[in-house]
């Protein structure tokens, strides 16, 4: 099986079978058939090889990102950008927007995507109100959702992943739960943690081209 086949079943068996707090819901792109179909065509296009990849993990998806596409960091408009036409409304990411100029920054998605495979803390994203959540915005829902996680992290490192090292997205509390978990079911040997591409558009927006060199910098590193 190709690493594309395996993201691919891990995506189509996604569930989070727990009873949510009040008002929180879980997003699941995966059980949409035009989301799916655009997954494969993506992780076919980038991930049909057997060659082992770095993790970076996010907090959760988004929902004008992956939680449309199921395709973390990647709205529609960068889909099309990959020569992937769809028919979701156009809306950029404030996320998305960073993590491709920082792949352009790379190489290039096909340069990128042979070394990295995006995933997240939670593979499912959150909303409550309409609005984004993260799952450690809610009190308890960490804990609810550990097993969850735990299972999701357990499958993914099944397909050969770099165990040796993994990039964190987010510098406070992503970075803290991540860790913990780490410590107790020693995931990786190293965590290295980056500012999250929202933090960096939303408020550190006029250095994004050194937080661009801050990502390569550290990305490329590990990996000469």
């Amino acid at each position: 099986m190709t690493l594309a086949d395996q993201i691919l079943s891990f995506q189509k068996n996604l569930k989070l079978n727990i009873k949510l707090p009040k008002g929180v819901q879980a997003m699941n792109p995966y059980q949409d058939k035009i989301a799916l179909s655009l997954c494969e065509k993506f992780y076919k296009k980038f991930y049909g090889d057997e060659g082992p990849r770095t993790m970076i993990l996010g907090i959760n998806p988004g929902r004008h990102g992956g939680g449309i596409t199921g395709i973390p960091f990647t709205d529609p408009v960068k889909l099309e950008s990959l020569g992937i036409k769809n028919d979701f409304q156009k809306k950029r990411e404030l996320s998305a927007d960073f993590i491709y100029q920082m792949i352009d920054g790379f190489g290039g998605a096909k340069e990128f995507y042979q070394k990295f495979y995006f995933s997240a803390i939670s593979p499912l994203g959150f909303t409550k109100d309409e609005k984004n959540l993260n799952y450690y915005d809610v009190k308890g829902l960490p804990e609810l959702l550990d097993k969850f996680i735990v299972e999701c992290m357990n499958l993914q490192l099944l397909w050969g992943l770099n165990k040796t090292i993994c990039f964190c997205l987010g510098e406070g509390e992503n970075f803290k739960f991540l860790n913990k978990l780490n410590t107790k079911y020693s995931f990786f040997e190293e965590i290295i943690s980056l500012p999250h591409p929202r933090f960096i558009m939303q408020y550190r927006r006029k250095k994004v081209k050194e937080y661009i060199d801050l990502y390569l910098q550290r990305l490329i590193l590990p990996n000469r």
